[in-house]
């Protein structure tokens, strides 16, 4: 019996013009911003918050999300690398971003803004992570374009051999986290009309946590290791980062509601 498989030779380069080269990757990236954006927007309004405020809050998150992804990926995965040629940090064009750098990144963000506006730290993070999970979605395709973070040998029907890496079958494992990131997207938004904008504080926070970390504690099973270290470890970096962020999540929907 042959297997047919799903052959994925697609450039990550989307056109260049010159020394100028627009890449798949950078324009998912930028277009979870806007499309975030956008959504914001309109949350902002059914809450009658001024524009201006969702403004900053926008600068914040663009900011923090790729500081924190950037220096995730220097300390996480490469320090002895960056601690050798520190200037290679600001080269972000080079790839190396880390999603769980980018979380925490967006914490500090978070939290640096609620205190200057004077605002609820859960009511900024229950209405960010809305889009974020959305932006996961955009970045994960943006992997699949790069032929990246591929998962191990397979021999499933639907697997890919990635041209540009080997011959070989392997996990779509980009796919699998960019759909289940846009399902966890439409959840929360809908668990936000739902409570009508008015969810218990740290409620979708912690569903977002649950859901994001925890698959992707899961998929991991399936992915090839990033870099070299992690091929002797049973519980690779990616799942060891994302099992604190499983429990906060746990502990936010479990937790006692607070008595006024």
């Amino acid at each position: 019996m042959t297997l047919c498989y799903i052959t994925w030779s697609v450039s990550p380069e989307m056109l260049s013009i010159g020394p100028i080269t627009l890449r798949w990757y950078g324009l998912l990236f930028a277009l979870s911003f806007v499309i975030g954006y956008i959504i914001m927007q309109r949350i902002f309004k059914h809450e009658n918050k001024p524009v201006a405020l969702l403004d900053e809050l926008a600068t914040y998150m663009i900011i923090s999300t790729i500081a924190g992804a950037r220096l995730g990926h220097v300390f996480f995965y490469e320090p002895a690398n960056y601690l050798q040629h520190p200037l290679d940090i600001l080269k972000i064009w080079e790839g190396g971003l880390a999603s769980h750098g980018a979380a925490v990144g967006i914490l500090i963000g978070l939290y640096i803004f609620a205190r200057r506006k004077h605002k609820p730290y859960f009511w900024a993070l229950d209405r960010v992570v809305i889009v974020v999970a959305l932006a996961g979605f955009f970045i994960r395709t943006g992997n699949l374009m790069n032929s990246e973070i591929f998962g191990k040998p397979s021999d499933l029907p639907w697997a890919f051999i990635f041209t540009r890496v080997s011959d070989i079958p392997r996990h779509p494992t980009q796919i699998y986290e960019g759909m289940s990131y846009l399902a966890t997207f439409f959840f929360l938004l809908n668990y936000y009309y739902k409570k009508n904008g008015a969810p218990r504080p740290g409620d979708i926070f912690g569903m977002f946590l649950i859901a994001i970390f925890g698959m992707r504690i899961i998929i991991e099973f399936l992915k090839e290791p990033q870099v070299g270290f992690e091929n002797h470890l049973t519980f690779n970096m990616g799942q060891m980062l994302s099992l604190p962020f499983v429990i906060v999540g746990i502990y936010l929907i479990l937790r006692r509601p607070v008595k006024s």
